[in-house]
């Protein structure tokens, strides 16, 4: 009963720098040793050459797809969990826990089989080419069946994260990167097993972190109780759920449709351009990561002050956040575009043309990441605050309302710098409209402050 305590205390009263390292440190490092897993994968890989490196870039929106299926239950639950634990609401608190656990396992398993049946015109609606065909078949086949466990481990996650147990996140994200980047090269080239040995050290690595988070319900450790007869899913609850989990899956699905869009231009210009576009999405997917996993523990901070009407404690966690993110952005940003070259050298046996396009796309990216911080700050704080709409339209921004009518206009008449710099060009719009939405939040924001005064005086 105390460490619950001590997890609710962090939300509601302790120092904003202190909650925000609390929660968010442990599972950025976890989600940075996530991405980095990524990287080590695509750097064995590339081992084998540009085809089968290509074969990964074009797996990879397909198995983020999937995942979306967990982040929808997952992180729409953890928005409207924070809150109910601002409220002290304990009992609803444990039915949309189980709820969204369970509907995530079973509707995962349902498009996971599905897309197992359709294999291989989903790839190649992903952009796989004839010569990438047979190594993304090879690597799919396993890849997308091990994905059950990561729509377990996604949805744990963020229920994990939304009463405050970070640590307990860092652990499952971590021993399972550490023990995939320890599998790679042993599966891919020991055991001679190429794209099928990355598949398989992935897929073990996920069921190593399901066990994580299983042992972590079954010794009761959880605010949360976990049990069937918990699943209860009335309108009411699936409506917070799916208000905000709907805009997340959707996000997921753009950074897919994204991936893909990329893929499928990039197909025009042969395979060293897919692996040097693939390459540049893992690497900046490393930075990209880290900043939702820190904000990951800002976004129960935010729910948690916003419903105990704590508004001078939600606005110091913004500020923090912004400032915090955005110092770590800058400086990501520059290494990225500084060192492009060398950094993108590392995914290739000296093919000239992905090094070029790979430098290019990187650096350019690099530049954007800069405004990174503040972007994911306010796409995270209107899910937080179960501003569904808004928070859909905003996070959509980036990957979505912005990015697919540049990919699919710019290459028509810039070639393939259109391709390259396609992800940049949107990142800029997308935080125009970030400060609007702010302002006008912000304002709302002060009004319910003042509505709140006012009640407590009556």
């Amino acid at each position: 009963m105390n460490e619950r305590n001590n997890k609710l205390e962090l939300l509601g009263s302790a120092p904003i720098p202190k909650a925000l390292m609390a929660l968010g440190i442990p599972i950025m490092i976890g989600m940075l040793i996530n991405a980095l897993y990524n990287l080590v994968d695509a750097y064995f890989v590339s081992g084998l050459g540009k085809s089968q490196m290509g074969a990964i870039s074009v797996v990879f929106p397909l198995g983020q797809v999937v995942v979306g299926l967990g982040l929808m239950f997952g992180n729409g639950a953890a928005s409207y969990l924070s809150r109910l634990l601002g409220r002290g609401d304990k009992d609803t608190a444990d039915k949309v826990a189980s709820t969204a656990l369970y509907s995530s396992i079973l509707i995962g398993a349902i498009i996971i089989l599905l897309s197992a049946i359709f294999l291989k015109p989903i790839l190649v609606m992903l952009g796989a080419t004839e010569t990438i065909m047979p190594y993304a078949l090879t690597y799919a086949r396993i890849y997308v069946l091990s994905c059950v466990f990561n729509v377990f481990n996604v949805t744990m996650n963020n229920i994990v994260s939304s009463e405050g147990a970070a640590k307990t996140t860092m652990c499952a994200l971590l021993l399972g990167a550490v023990l995939n980047i320890g599998l790679d090269p042993l599966f891919i080239y020991t055991l001679d097993m190429g794209v099928e040995g990355a598949a398989i050290a992935t897929a073990i690595s996920q069921m190593v972190s399901t066990l994580v988070y299983l042992t972590y319900v079954l010794r009761k450790k959880s605010v949360f109780s976990f049990s069937i007869k918990e699943f209860s899913p009335t309108r009411q609850m699936i409506t917070e759920i799916l208000k905000i989990g709907v805009p997340t899956l959707v996000f997921q699905l753009l950074t897919s449709l994204s991936i893909a869009l990329i893929n499928r231009a990039s197909s025009n210009y042969g395979d060293s351009v897919i692996a040097g576009m693939g390459a540049v999405t893992r690497v900046t997917s490393m930075g990209t990561l880290v900043v939702f996993g820190f904000l990951k523990g800002f976004q129960p901070i935010a729910g948690f002050s916003y419903g105990a009407k704590k508004f001078d404690r939600l606005r110091e966690a913004i500020k923090t956040s912004i400032i915090w993110s955005t110092s770590f952005c800058l400086v990501v940003g520059l290494v990225m575009a500084v060192f492009s070259t060398q950094i993108i050298s590392q995914f290739t046996e000296g093919d000239n043309q992905m090094i070029l396009v790979g430098q290019k796309s990187l650096f350019a990216n690099g530049i954007t990441f800069i405004l990174f911080g503040f972007y994911t700050v306010y796409s995270s704080l209107f899910l937080a605050l179960g501003k569904g709409a808004a928070g859909f339209f905003l996070g959509a921004c980036r990957q979505g309302v912005c990015f697919v009518p540049v990919i699919l206009l710019l290459p028509m008449v810039w070639g393939m710098n259109g391709i390259l710099y396609a992800q940049p060009i949107a990142d800029v719009i997308s935080v125009v409209i970030t400060v609007f939405m702010a302002l006008h939040l912000h304002r709302e924001l002060s009004m319910a402050e003042k509505q709140a005064m006012s009640n407590s005086e009556i």
